[in-house]
């Protein structure tokens, strides 16, 4: 066989080795570059980003909560502290599976639904190295419990905590009003970083007003832990500062008596001294436990509270806008003497009832249905003393829709009073160019007549009640209702005070006319025939003050009021105003009692102004108004 010879192109195969070398060096060269240039990106410009990470394996901040500020009354009764707390608590950061440990809790201690809808919505709004609270204010048979199954709860702790509470109760909840856990729109808006660690805030009420001044500032520490996340020691720390101090203007003294004299009332209390604006009592009944909702309430019983018919978390003192009733006479005869329409000799004939211009309806006065004759001879005392509607019918046709306007907003109606609570309404102050707004109607003499007695459209709340009344005590003079007389920081005895703002005055012509009314207002309370004479028996100060009665639907022309025949939530209001003493008055009082059944607005009044004058009352709470029939025909019909 032939050999065979192997032919080679040696240079070919050089060059291809050559350049496969060349592509190896280029390609290991690209990579290293590569290698080179991540490593510098990691190092230099992401140095402090994974030099975070790095010492968050080691090194944690926590946030430290702060302290929520005490609130006192005037006298220096505690009304909203901190209590401490044993929570259970679940990191997820630390925790394996949710759901899983959810179960085993449940198995050592019972988790309401509730329990978990409150943390599930926590879960999505904190950080994942955040402790949430699952369970509050463990018992001490709890706690144990759970510290002999600890070992099997990898990221659940018990905490010790500050919790907020409300030693009154009930009888400061409308005022104070409460805090409860953040939700989702509320941590939109807040400062997240001085809110972390922090669950709850205020939500209704003076927490609300002054959440800013209450809450504090946040503080940290950084805490070195080993491999199980377990703490090894404390690195630094800032410490937290805590919320400041409220010194509120209320007597809490005068509070719960206001609050017991309601009982089982629907109605509102608000009491002001006329002299710097302080409100000394805001009571609003039914009420409820404002600590039910500190830590997150339970869904029945917030239920049970939101579709009680009784309304109990409806803050009626601020909320409620109701008819004024006669309560609004000693205004309008206010601005028929400044106008000059009537004085003191001025008089008129009451039949029972006024008709404009001679013709068309009739307008009668509510004493026309008890006894089918009206007043007789009535001059301006006698009208502010007895009730009398149909005087005040022609005195708002005399004084017309845009003065009656005018004296009703300088006394502070149809605005809020702007005090330092959340929630307060405006009420409604109407007007010729208000309906054609509201209805496309036009303004008729009627609606006039309606607004000279309270009755109508016009609407006001017990809280812009006690401030008028506080304004025409001090004849004219008015300052901005407060809650909060002072306040500073906690353990600190610097107290920032709150100077009382004076409002605009209601100036008169004569001061003659500001004597006039309020001798009159005397005369309600003081003497025989008075709308309010029953409550003055015994009584060793002086009142000015003036009954009312606000309907809850219109009558027909000719429609008789039976109280027997109306359903329970249809009857009319009661309405009481009044200051004392008669000069230089220290208290200025609303009270608005909701479809009066046992009790007048005036009764009511009665025990609250002994409480504060500190005399005993000798009105029998027992005492019905229907048993006294010369008080429901004559005083009552008078509205």
């Amino acid at each position: 066989m032939p050999n065979l010879h192997v032919i080679k192109d040696h240079f070919k195969e050089s060059q291809l080795y050559l350049n496969r070398t060349v592509a190896a060096v280029v390609i290991i060269f690209l990579l290293l570059l590569i290698l080179v240039f991540r490593l510098v990106f990691l190092q230099i410009y992401q140095h402090d980003l994974y030099k975070t990470l790095s010492l968050n394996n080691q090194v944690r901040v926590v946030p430290i909560t702060p302290a929520r500020g005490l609130i006192f009354d005037r006298h220096g009764v505690l009304l909203a502290e901190n209590i401490p707390a044993f929570n259970l608590e679940i990191t997820r950061e630390r925790t394996p599976n949710i759901e899983e440990t959810l179960d085993a809790i449940n198995e050592i201690m019972p988790i309401t639904e509730s329990e978990r809808i409150q943390f599930q919505k926590q879960l999505k709004n904190k950080r994942r190295h955040e402790g949430i609270p699952l369970r509050v204010k463990l018992t001490e048979e709890e706690v144990a419990k759970f510290s002999v199954e600890k070992h099997r709860l990898p990221g659940v702790d018990v905490v010790a905590r500050l919790i907020r509470y409300y030693p009154l109760g009930e009888t400061m909840a409308h005022a104070i009003g409460y805090i409860g856990p953040i939700n989702e729109k509320e941590l939109e808006q807040i400062d997240q970083g001085n809110y972390r660690g922090t669950y709850s805030m205020g939500k209704v009420g003076l927490e609300k007003f002054y959440e800013d001044e209450l809450h504090g500032k946040t503080g940290y520490q950084h805490i070195e832990t080993d491999a199980k996340g377990r703490t090894i020691r404390v690195l630094n720390r800032i410490p937290p500062t805590a919320g400041k101090e409220l010194h509120l203007s209320i007597d809490s003294h005068l509070q719960k008596a206001c609050y017991e004299a309601l009982k089982d009332l629907k109605g509102a209390i608000v009491a002001i001294d006329p002299s710097n604006g302080d409100i000394l009592a805001l009571v609003s009944n039914p009420s409820f436990d404002p600590n039910l909702f500190t830590q997150g309430i339970e869904v029945n019983t917030y239920k049970n509270l939101q579709q009680s018919p009784d309304k109990p978390l409806f803050n009626r003192a601020i909320q409620g806008q109701y008819s004024p009733g006669s309560t609004v006479k000693p205004m309008v005869a206010l601005k028929g003497l400044e106008l000059g329409l009537i004085n003191s000799e001025f008089s008129i004939w009451d039949p029972g009832y006024y008709q404009l211009n001679g013709t068309g309806r009739l307008y009668r006065d509510m004493i026309y249905f008890s006894k089918r004759h009206g007043h007789g001879q009535v001059d301006l005392e006698k009208a502010i003393m007895q009730s009398c509607d149909t005087f005040f019918f022609m005195l708002a046709h005399k004084i017309g829709i845009h003065h009656m306007h005018d004296i009703y907003a300088r006394f502070g109606l149809g605005k809020p009073t702007n005090t330092d609570i959340a929630g307060e309404v405006s009420g409604l102050l109407p007007s010729p160019e208000w309906k054609r707004r509201a209805y496309n109607q036009a303004w008729y003499a009627g609606d006039t007549l309606n607004i000279g007695i309270g009755q109508g459209t016009l609407l006001a709340t017990p809280l812009q009640m006690a401030n008028m009344t506080a304004i025409l005590a001090n004849r004219g003079l008015g300052f901005k209702p407060r809650l909060v007389s002072s306040m500073n920081a906690a353990h600190s005895e610097t107290s920032i005070l709150q100077a009382p703002q004076q409002t605009a005055a209601v100036n008169l012509k004569a001061d003659s006319h500001w004597d006039m009314v309020i001798n009159a207002m005397q005369k309600v309370v003081h003497t025989p025939g008075g709308t309010a004479y029953r409550i003055s028996q015994g009584l060793r100060y002086q009142i000015a003050g003036k009954t009312g009665t606000a309907q809850v639907f219109s009558l027909k022309q000719n429609e008789k009021y039976d109280a027997n025949r109306v359903k329970a939530h249809l009857r009319d209001h009661s309405w009481f105003i009044g200051f004392s003493p008669i000069e230089n008055p220290r208290i200025a009082l609303a009270v608005l009692i909701e479809n009066k059944q046992n009790k007048a607005g005036a009764d009511i009044a009665r025990i609250v102004f002994d409480s504060y004058f500190n005399s005993k009352t000798r009105i029998e709470t027992s005492d019905t108004m229907g048993e006294d029939e010369s008080y429901t025909e004559e005083m009552e019909g008078a509205e």
